[in-house]
């Protein structure tokens, strides 16, 4: 097949950098374009970098030479590309501003941000839970006048190893869960050099956390309704949020009711079943097996089980019946890889496999 030509923009941020290097060898996508702040652009993307890489994978060296472009340049980089990912560094404003002009120029864009989610018509999607809210796109399109282009969003890296276990329960009705996440560093955009601060400490707040943990996964739950996605009214979601010194995945201690019973081993076997489009699809990013059950008490673990399925998988543990609620577990996920810029590469190979991503 002939690859698509793609531009990430916003490559010089952690998340960006993330992109580059999951994308710098993808078998369906090329890397064409390389944007980021007009401080970094003329430079080549080494230059650009220099000092701040924060990945833990080296450079491809394919991008090294690749000059950095403007990202407020939107016709010159959209001339360039089939489609773009979004990871952009400004106020919220801007960066829904940004991403629907580059819609607007027809580009599709995949976006890690969080300016869009709240849209009424842009799909917040993980693809193996709410692939059909893609479906809403074609009204999006009505509303910006494109032919091709558009805004899909990804969720928070924070709701990534809880929602879809309540996904995998569907048929037992969860509709109330107390959640608390512990995150990781990397999801500020930093490591321990940058944020010597953190080492040995925990603090108890996270802006903006609590809000997109308690009511993203509501929106996903969601269904279309004319030219916009309803919000879920299926569950109530209580959540904290802190942050923890590890470098990389988020933990979450569940406590959820259902409505109804289900033991101990049916609710395990749902966990290791489910699955969605993308293994049916065998998509190149996707997990073979979406979520692992981990039998032993100590687990999950970062050390041990965070890279999981390449990091695009889902790891819980310490299923258990509790004392207020029906039952409590601890999930686990890597918040750069599913959580943020392998989710989004996840997403656009199921937009390209559906059709909604194509060659110019």
């Amino acid at each position: 097949m002939e690859k698509l030509n793609i531009g990430i923009l916003g490559a010089t941020g952690m998340v960006g950098q993330r992109f580059v290097t999951l994308l710098a060898d993808h078998p369906w996508f090329e890397i064409k374009v390389l944007a980021a702040s007009p401080r970094s652009a003329g430079k080549t993307y080494e230059q650009a970098i220099e000092g701040k890489w924060r990945i833990d994978v080296p450079m491809p060296e394919k991008v090294k030479d690749i000059v950095v472009m403007d990202v407020s340049n939107v016709r010159e980089v959209a001339s360039k590309v089939d489609f773009v990912f979004s990871a952009v560094d400004m106020k919220k404003e801007e960066i829904k501003a940004i991403e629907e002009e580059y819609a607007k120029a027809e580009v599709p864009v995949v976006s890690n941000n969080s300016a869009h989610r709240w849209t009424k018509d842009v799909p917040m999607v993980i693809p193996e839970i709410n692939v059909e809210h893609y479906k809403i796109i074609d009204a999006q399109k009505k509303r910006l006048g494109t032919k091709r282009g558009f805004i899909a969003v990804k969720p928070n890296c924070s709701i990534q190893s809880y929602p879809p276990a309540f996904a995998a329960w569907k048929e037992f009705e969860p509709y109330e869960a107390v959640i608390s996440t512990y995150q990781a560093i990397s999801g500020a955009g930093k490591n321990f050099e940058t944020w010597p601060e953190m080492i040995g400490n925990i603090i108890p707040y996270i802006g903006g956390e609590e809000e997109k943990s308690e009511l993203e996964p509501l929106k996903v739950f969601g269904h279309i309704e004319g030219d916009e996605i309803i919000t879920g009214d299926c569950m109530k979601i209580s959540a904290q949020c802190i942050r923890v010194p590890v470098l990389n995945g988020h933990t979450a201690t569940v406590s959820v009711k259902l409505r109804k019973k289900a033991t101990k081993e049916q609710l395990i076997e749902k966990l290791r079943s489910f699955k969605g489009l993308p293994q049916e699809y065998g998509l190149p990013s996707a997990p073979k097996q979406f979520i692992q059950y981990l039998e032993d008490d100590n687990r999950p673990q970062v050390a041990l089980d965070v890279n999981y399925e390449n990091g695009m998988g889902i790891s819980i543990g310490r299923l258990r019946e509790d004392s207020i609620y029906d039952w409590k577990f601890v999930g686990l996920s890597h918040n750069t890889l599913r959580g943020a810029a392998g989710g989004g590469v996840e997403a656009a190979e199921m937009l390209y496999k559906l059709g909604y991503i194509s060659k110019k």
